[in-house]
């Protein structure tokens, strides 16, 4: 499928950014563990989050052509104290705003480092907007709180997901990642819950055997 366009991506951060920003300022417990991430606490998953955003600002800001090692990053690590609801709000509203201006002033085909073989601006918005959509889930569900994303967003994440398994596939030496290829396999995805005009519906079906897997 055709991704997004760019602005669509930097509008997604900033609303998830403001959507994750509502879980930290819930009242949830920020020691409380997160069930999909179990080795984090909800201040860590937030300040892995947000750390993960001011990383990608420095380098699509600087034209990075190499990896940014985090001690270069200023406030990767959030406020310096623990379990203040308030500071890590804002903490994180800088974090998004930062990435999204640079990403909007950089434009999708500005070159900068990658690990995925694409090496633009408009790879790390299209990965940028995954990361915070997953961990907004990881997050709203370890706290009961209700969560939803637009269906466009949601089928960008899958494709972008099937095109990284591609490249892990080519590049990794690891078996695990090769065990879903071979004959007459196949990944199918349903949609459940949308509705009575989606249930029972298959929503995607992709061959391993497809041109990317090949």
């Amino acid at each position: 499928m055709t991704p997004l366009a760019h602005d669509r991506y930097c509008d997604e951060i900033a609303h998830q950014t403001g959507l994750s920003r509502s879980v930290v300022t819930s009242g949830a417990d920020l020691s409380g563990t997160v069930p999909a991430c179990p080795e984090w606490s909800l201040e860590d998953l937030v300040r892995h989050l947000g750390g993960a955003l001011r990383w990608v600002g420095v380098i699509v800001r600087t034209r990075a052509e190499e990896e940014v090692p985090e001690e270069r990053v200023p406030g990767f690590a959030g406020p310096e104290a623990r379990g203040d609801a308030a500071a890590l709000d804002a903490w994180l509203a800088e974090s998004g705003e930062q990435v999204v201006a640079a990403l909007r002033e950089a434009g999708p085909e500005t070159g900068v480092w990658g690990w995925a073989g694409v090496l633009s601006a408009g790879f790390r918005a299209r990965r940028v907007t995954h990361e915070i959509t997953v961990h907004r889930a990881d997050a709203a569900l370890a706290v009961g709180l209700p969560y939803a994303v637009a269906p466009e967003v949601a089928s960008d994440a899958i494709d972008e997901w099937l095109q990284i398994v591609e490249y892990v596939q080519r590049t990794a030496l690891d078996d695990v990642v090769g065990e879903p290829l071979g004959p007459g396999r196949s990944i199918h995805l349903h949609a459940t819950g949308a509705g009575p005009d989606l249930d029972d519906r298959e929503l995607l079906e992709f061959c391993l055997q497809r041109a990317t897997f090949g």
